[in-house]
């Protein structure tokens, strides 16, 4: 038995849910585009999530390590923790970038069909997603090599993992909508997430700004919590992780993503008069 489903603009906020969810099948379809775009055309494809990474990582380690000569916790091997760091961050770089672009990048769609401007943002969760499997595959394989146990605290896995979804929607649906009336918002995107590679523990250990003036502010960033947690969550307690700092990253993360709701939907029938 088959339904006809009418979808037409100017409904009630709860008519927009509703139709957020029966086009769940378009949020799919998207989704599995975007990952197909994002290797087409591309001599090495998936390998590209490969070598990204691990180029990465060395750099960090032979910059920090070998020329900075700062050293991660005592107890793990030093390419490990930039590994791990640099794992979640892939997630909430990557997802952030291509939120921040989803409706330019829809800007076709937008302006010649109406449906839940939303599902574009959603859509680019996947491309962000696939490239942290695999990154976190790749840290596996270096575990495994460096001998490293898998810590028991992996049962938390999830929820930072969580957290960082709800974070990189949260600042990507506000810079999403910034994008579209601002143009030079699409230079400043790469720009904050280079300087967010280094501002961020990734290639050190958050115990270096223990104690510094500086310290409560540093741990404003939601990201400290995130990447200091997941960091804890696969490198046992050896890794530096101040809990505290985890319900200053829920509460910012949770407030940014209400505003940024909220002022999607104040300026998402606007797209099609900007793009």
């Amino acid at each position: 038995m088959q339904h006809t489903i009418t979808i037409k603009a100017g409904g009630s906020e709860k008519d927009y849910w509703k139709d957020l969810w029966l086009n769940r099948q378009l949020l799919w379809i998207l989704s599995k585009r975007d990952i197909s775009v994002r290797y087409k055309q591309t001599v090495l494809g998936v390998a590209w999530s490969v070598i990204r990474p691990l180029a990465t990582m060395m750099v960090m380690v032979f910059v920090v390590s070998f020329l900075a000569k700062t050293k991660g916790d005592p107890g793990i091997p030093y390419p490990l923790t930039v590994l791990s760091g640099l794992t979640i961050w892939t997630f909430f770089s990557n997802t952030f970038t291509q939120i921040s672009n989803s409706i330019l990048i829809n800007s076709n769609l937008v302006s010649k069909v109406y449906f839940p401007r939303l599902l574009m943002p959603l859509s680019s969760i996947a491309v962000g997603f696939v490239d942290f499997l695999i990154t976190f595959a790749i840290f596996i394989v270096m575990a495994i090599y460096y001998h490293q146990p898998v810590s028991a605290n992996v049962i938390y896995l999830p929820a930072f993992i969580a957290l960082t979804f709800i974070t990189s929607l949260g600042f990507g649906l506000f810079f999403a909508v910034l994008n579209v009336r601002f143009r030079d918002i699409g230079q400043l995107i790469p720009f904050m997430v280079q300087v967010g590679t280094w501002a961020c523990p990734i290639s050190y250990s958050s115990s270096l700004a223990k104690g510094q003036w500086f310290e409560k502010y540093y741990n404003l960033n939601p990201l400290v919590g995130i990447i200091d947690g997941f960091r804890w969550c696969l490198l046992g307690d050896k890794a530096s992780f101040n809990p505290q700092t985890l319900s200053y990253t829920a509460t910012i993360s949770f407030l940014v993503l209400i505003f940024s709701l909220i002022y999607f939907r104040k300026k998402e029938n606007t797209f099609v008069d900007h793009i």
